[in-house]
């Protein structure tokens, strides 16, 4: 395990000891030597955060600029226009069927998360499944690269990834690892749970206790980690996700609310002609979403857990996407148990 500062040291003594690494690293390095901006991001993390500025100044030199990445964040994501389009890409047989697998390797950690955090299994496993595949697509950008390019090279957002590479610097320092080993998405998302950086110092964990959070390659950290952050964002043990709503009169469409927010409550759902077999209480504030199915129009009610589940990413379809594939794993997991 490298010093908090090791692998500045380990970094420019490769550079010196292996001569096709200086020419690799001189090719693509360098790209931010000149950046008004990331001088300016230097001095802030030296004169606030007590980092060397030397050894700064020499780590952002391995630094590259990812156009790749700009072109990414710039373009429109294909739009999906409904939630028959939408679930089929994340509800697969396949997805599943890895899920049961990532759950039966992991039982144990599972278990353990679901008892000290009230989130069941089946939860914690959708969400890794949703992200990276159980850890097949975690990323192949260097997040330092990641963060550098959209800190300084994409002003619409600067001050969010700002606040990410600063993260991610302090998450190295304190976790004694290299920032320029650590790989992830195009936006700096890490790991088998696609942390920001700033995610991880709030809410990963040392799952397993051996003194290291690893999300990338530690199912047990990963697993604790993602319990842990829908805990902190308001779980509640034992509480359903998701109400169908059952639909009549003029007047239903005025229940369909555009945010994630929880902004109508039961009783004035009901009033424009929403019910639900589920008893929830009238005062309880809900997410009432529409959703246009293979059969048509479907009515929800988002509840408290819905909620918690849109902390992570807030999109009232991803919720259902993970709420369902959890259902789904859930049903056959308890299948093979049986048998």
């Amino acid at each position: 395990m490298l010093t908090p500062f090791g692998w500045i040291g380990r970094c420019l003594q490769c550079v010196g000891l292996i001569g096709t690494l200086v020419i690799t690293s001189a090719a693509s390095a360098g790209d931010y030597d000149n950046s008004p901006q990331a001088a300016d991001f230097i001095k802030e993390m030296t004169q606030n955060y007590g980092f060397a500025h030397e050894q700064l100044t020499d780590l952002f030199r391995e630094v590259s600029r990812k156009q790749s990445i700009l072109q990414a964040i710039s373009r429109p994501a294909e739009r999906v226009k409904s939630w028959s389009e939408y679930r089929p890409i994340f509800v697969t047989d396949r997805r599943i069927a890895q899920g049961v697998a990532f759950w039966n390797e992991n039982a144990s950690a599972l278990a353990r998360a679901e008892r000290e955090y009230g989130v069941p299994a089946q939860f914690i496993v959708a969400i890794i499944g949703v992200e990276t595949f159980y850890g097949r697509n975690k990323g192949n950008y260097r997040v330092l690269d990641a963060l550098s390019t959209l800190t300084f090279d994409y002003p619409q957002r600067a001050p969010f990834f700002r606040s990410q590479l600063r993260e991610f610097l302090l998450l190295s320092r304190e976790q004694q690892l290299d920032p320029l080993s650590l790989n992830g998405s195009y936006a700096g998302a890490m790991g088998l749970p696609q942390f920001m950086p700033g995610s991880f110092r709030a809410y990963a964990v040392d799952f397993d206790g051996d003194g290291h959070i690893d999300i990338w390659s530690n199912p047990a950290d990963a697993i604790g980690s993602v319990a842990n952050y829908f805990k902190r964002h308001g779980w509640t043990a034992g509480d359903t996700v998701v109400a169908r709503a059952q639909v009549k009169g003029s007047r239903i469409e005025e229940g369909v609310v555009q945010s994630i927010e929880p902004t109508k409550s039961v009783a004035e759902l009901r009033d424009l002609g929403w019910t639900s077999q589920a008893e929830l209480r009238d005062d309880l504030k809900v997410t009432s979403f529409r959703l246009d199915g293979e059969a048509g129009p479907e009515y929800w009610m988002g509840l408290p857990n819905f909620y918690a589940i849109t902390r992570y990413n807030r999109s009232v379809m991803y919720a259902m996407a993970v709420n369902q594939l959890a259902e789904a794993i859930a049903v056959r997991h308890s299948r093979e148990v049986v048998q």
